[in-house]
Parts: C-alpha cells; structure tokens; sequence
C-alpha cells in the first residue's frame, strides 16, 4: 500500500522499489523485475521511490508517460546530471572526480541546443540511406560469424563466443579501430556496464560501497588514453571511417573539445555494440523457446525484421534512462520540483498492455510493434538504423543453416540496472 507525501506524492512500497531499481534485481529480470513493474502499471504507474541509499527518485512505467516524457525535454533535462541513476554513495564519488561537471560529454548527457549541434555532426551518416550503404560489408562479418558459429561442433555459449563478438567486429570495422584491438573495446565495455556486477568488476579496483562508480571511472580513463591517440590519428591523416568524421568535425567553426570527442567515441564503442549483442543473444533464446517461429522465419525471410523488432520490445537492453526536472512542473497528478530525478522504465513500457496485444508472448508477426527499447523524441538511438541492419543480416545468414537448436544449461544474467541481458546462453545445436 502507498503512502502519501506532502503535493499527494505517491511513495511506492519498498520492496517494490527494490525489485526495480537494484542492480541485483535483474539477474532475475522476468521473476523479479517484470512482476514489480507490472504492478507499479497497474497501481503506481507514476509515483515516487525513496529507498535507502538512493536520492528520491520518480518512476515511470507505462508507455505513454514515458514518450511524454520523452517528448517534453525542455522540462526532463538530459544535461542536468549523469544518463543513469546511481546509488548516493557512487554520485558523490563521481560528483567528486568530475569536480561537479557531468562524467561523459555524450549525447545521452546534453540537452538542446547544444544536443542538436553534437548529434548533427553523425546524424548524416547514421541515416537509412548511408547505412544501406554498408549492407555488404557487414554481411561478410555475419557469413564469418555463422562459420565460427558451426565451427563449435554442435555446442557453444552463444553469449561469449558468437554474440559479443559479431557487432563488436561490425561496429569497430564502421568506426575504424583495428580488429587486433576489440579485445580492449570488449574488456572495457563490460568494465563499464558491468561495474555492479561482482562477476564482471574490474579487480584493480578495492570493494568498497562506491565500487561501481570507482570501476565506472577508471574504464572511462583507460577509454580516454586509447582514443586520443585514435583522434590525432584521424586529424593527421583521415580516413571514410566515423572515428575520422567526428574528429575531423567541426561546431561553430572549431574542431570539438577532446572531451566531446571522446564522449562520442565512447558511446559509439560501448552502447553501439553491447545493446545489439544483448538483443541478438534474446533472438536466439525466444527462437529456441518457440521453434513454430524459428521454422516460420527459416520458410520467410521477410519475417526476420519482425523478429529484429520483436526480441528489442523483449530484451529492452537499456533498462532505463534518467531525467532531471528542470522546473517545478505536475504531471500525472503528481507534483515535482526542480532538480528531482525520473527514471524511465523501458522494460515496463515494452510490455504494457495497453499498447501491446498479449505483451507476454514472443511473437515474430506482431504488427504493430510500438515498442520504445530506442528510446523516443530527440534522444532516441542514432544507431538504431546500424542495430537492425546488422541483426537482420546474421538471422538471414544463420537461420538457413540451422536444422535445430535448443538452450543446453542455466542462462545467467548482468547484474546490472541500465544496460543488462544475458551473460551466458548455452546451446546445443544441428546443422542443416
């Protein structure tokens, strides 16, 4: 049951809160998770969390809200604090070593103006058209990835041997850093996604409360040492790849500041392959789970693209992104003041019902399939085009060769609140 706080404030039960907002909850997104976010839909769809070591934070559940939301960003700012919500003790550390200022100069972190004059500088080339473009380059990666695939004789973790492999290679080839040093992207990706996950932490980094924050900072460090090499590199003689573009790019008449620079590629090197891989590796859970649907797109190609969609409404790789009330404002009967945090819950969006027919089942022809796992409005993925055109590729090229296929052992999951999925999918499978 809800109490009511000053404004009728809704504050939502804590084990509710827990269920939603922990990092450790999502190693159980589908028995802890989505059974807390189904109620907060159903009950509390916009109210208020205040769990022990966590500043007050405003949930968001349902679909609509959160594209209102999304919508309205002169009043839920994206430059007024860090893209995801941290624990008290991680923001003061951050608070700390970014010496008040936001941690990464990326996109995620900025508001208009300035969001638009960053995001022109790439927009150009994440359009449909360009990416298009690419088709055949990343088909050579996809055939490579399915030869690996059939190269483990009928078993393998599809996690750790296919999937964060393939759009690591598809994203670094675009981007253009050398295949010799993926390794480097890879270990510092799950270093920053990974950071609540005691599996995952870096281990030069001491445990204590503000772990994840001190893991978080020292893999955006090392991040920082490799690409400023990689910027003057492509100043001093550049190439058609987008590590060239953006370090070649210039706003009001000046090249980016080395932080903008870095925030860019680091985006690009991070988010542009850990949410695909997350997506692909749900693709081939559901399809071994529903072989009806794995036979359809085998017969239809042309459901592929279906299935692309479907798995990004089921996986919703970011879990969730944080606003910061730029004004007191009301919504949804409830009143917020400036500086107040919402957290937009993709999970729960992806899954409401009253925009999805039958939200629990896995099915490749859902039409329409108004999933936001992109997000919405102005910050929704420039990737997303790339993210589509390069899972639609490795299902056209693995599907054929497939007889059948079938999940051989536990699947486990990131420990992690903002960009979690599977870390281990085992697979027993036949070749056609």
């Amino acid at each position: 049951m809800s109490t009511l706080v000053g404004h009728n404030q809704a504050v939502i039960p804590d084990d509710v809160a827990r269920s939603v907002i922990l990092p450790s909850s999502y190693r159980d997104e589908a028995g802890i998770v989505h059974p807390a976010l189904t109620w907060l839909r159903a009950n509390m769809p916009f109210a208020r969390a205040e769990l022990e070591g966590y500043h007050p934070i405003w949930l968001a559940t349902r679909h609509a809200d959160i594209v209102e939301i999304e919508k309205t960003p002169k009043v839920f700012r994206s430059g007024l604090g860090e893209p995801y919500i941290n624990s008290i003790v991680d923001t003061e550390f951050l608070k700390e070593m970014n010496e008040g200022r936001r941690g990464l100069d990326t996109l995620a972190n900025m508001d208009a103006p300035e969001h638009t004059k960053i995001k022109n500088v790439t927009s150009a080339w994440f359009m449909p058209a360009n990416v298009r473009t690419r088709e055949e380059s990343i088909r050579q990666i996809a055939r490579a990835s399915v030869e690996k695939f059939f190269s483990f004789d009928g078993e393998c973790d599809f996690v750790n041997d296919i999937a964060v492999h393939y759009p690591l290679r598809v994203i670094m080839s675009l981007f253009g850093v050398p295949e010799k040093d993926e390794p480097i992207m890879l270990k510092l990706t799950q270093d920053m996604f990974g950071n609540s996950d005691p599996e995952q932490q870096r281990k030069d980094v001491p445990v204590t409360p503000d772990v994840a924050a001190r893991a978080w900072r020292a893999a955006i460090m090392e991040f920082h040492s490799y690409f400023n090499q990689l910027a003057a590199a492509r100043r001093a003689q550049p190439t058609d790849d987008l590590a060239s573009i953006i370090a070649n790019a210039k706003v009001d008449g000046e090249y980016l500041p080395d932080s903008f620079v870095n925030g860019y590629y680091i985006a690009i090197a991070t988010a542009g392959h850990d949410t695909t891989s997350s997506t692909t590796v749900t693709a081939m859970q559901q399809l071994a789970n529903h072989p009806d649907q794995f036979r359809a797109a085998q017969a239809d190609p042309g459901l592929i693209p279906g299935l692309v969609d479907e798995a990004l409404r089921w996986a919703s790789p970011v879990k969730h992104f944080h606003r910061i009330v730029g004004e007191d404002t009301d919504f949804r009967g409830q009143h917020l003041e400036a500086g107040q945090s919402v957290m937009l819950m993709y999970p729960s969006a992806n899954r409401d019902e009253s925009v999805f027919d039958n939200p629990w089942d896995f099915d490749i022809t859902r039409r329409p399939n108004k999933h936001i796992a992109f997000g919405y409005g102005p910050h929704q993925c420039i990737g997303q085009h790339v993210a589509k055109l390069e899972m639609r590729i490795f299902f056209e090229e693995l599907l054929p060769r497939l007889k059948s296929f079938e999940v051989a052992g536990p699947v486990s999951y990131v420990e992690a609140n903002f960009l979690s999925g599977p870390k281990t999918l085992p697979l027993r499978f036949t070749k056609a």
